[in-house]
């Protein structure tokens, strides 16, 4: 896996989440008690999940989408690796 660009700016970031999924709420309760609000895109709107397909790869979620200073995105998987990359940042 390729670093993750360093970043304080909430708009740079993305938390792509379903509803109903026990580790998009673990990744949530995380900002929530980092003191953050981390804009969300619901994947059951067609046009999220097609934009997570496309620039993800896959359709799991959560999934953090980080765009670094020249605009490109980059992906992290996985609610406890998103928890420990957001605290690292924001902790």
């Amino acid at each position: 896996m390729t670093a993750l660009p360093q970043t304080r700016e909430l708009n740079r970031l993305a938390l792509y989440i379903r509803p109903s999924c026990p580790y998009c709420l673990r990744v949530l309760d995380a900002c929530h008690a980092l003191g953050i609000s981390l804009p969300t895109n619901n994947i059951a709107e067609g046009a999220h999940l097609e934009a997570l397909m496309v620039g993800g790869g896959k359709r799991q979620v959560p999934c953090l989408q980080v765009r670094d200073e020249a605009g490109d995105a980059h992906w992290l998987y996985e609610s406890q690796d998103i928890i420990a990359y957001l605290k690292t940042q924001f902790g």
